[in-house]
């Protein structure tokens, strides 16, 4: 067993996990965070995606011991208190999900977009950045939709 450190929606954790723990495994099952989902566990699905020192992961496929010390967040250190993040805002308005499975993977993925592409994104651009998201109940409309809303959002609050 291994002793790991990390700050995890802005809190100092820790926690001891066997070497072969994953990162989502370990902030579902150690720190009760189980906003971030496990869907597939072969990483094509997108489900348990989170920010790792500002850039978005597959948690299913991240050991532990190897984000120790890291920055992560996660899909429940996206709101401020009661206010929720522009992009959850986005998808609760325009109806971007439908079982929510997905939706904590996608909102993840979809702020990293807009971290890396910016605010002003074209379908296009959204959907060929969401190929490693999977949504079993959607045609995909509504999440565009919700991501470029979103990305417009934040950028208005820049």
């Amino acid at each position: 067993m291994t002793v790991i450190s990390m700050t995890v929606n802005g809190k100092q954790v820790s926690g001891e996990v066997e070497s072969r723990t994953l990162l989502v495994q370990f902030l579902r099952e150690t720190l009760r965070l189980t906003g971030t989902h496990v869907g597939c566990d072969t990483s094509q699905c997108g489900c348990c995606v989170v920010h790792v020192d500002g850039r978005s992961i597959k948690s299913c496929t991240a050991l532990a011991v190897a984000c120790d010390g890291s920055n992560v967040t996660t899909i429940e250190g996206l709101a401020q208190g009661d206010k929720l993040h522009p992009m959850q805002e986005a998808f609760r308005e325009n109806h971007g999900l439908q079982c929510g499975f997905c939706t904590p993977g996608m909102i993840m993925t979809a702020v990293d977009i807009v971290q890396r592409k910016g605010t002003h994104l074209d379908e296009h651009t959204i959907r060929e950045e969401l190929e490693g998201n999977i949504c079993r109940c959607t045609g995909y409309h509504n999440i565009v939709k919700a991501i470029a809303a979103g990305a417009e959002v934040m950028g208005s609050q820049k």
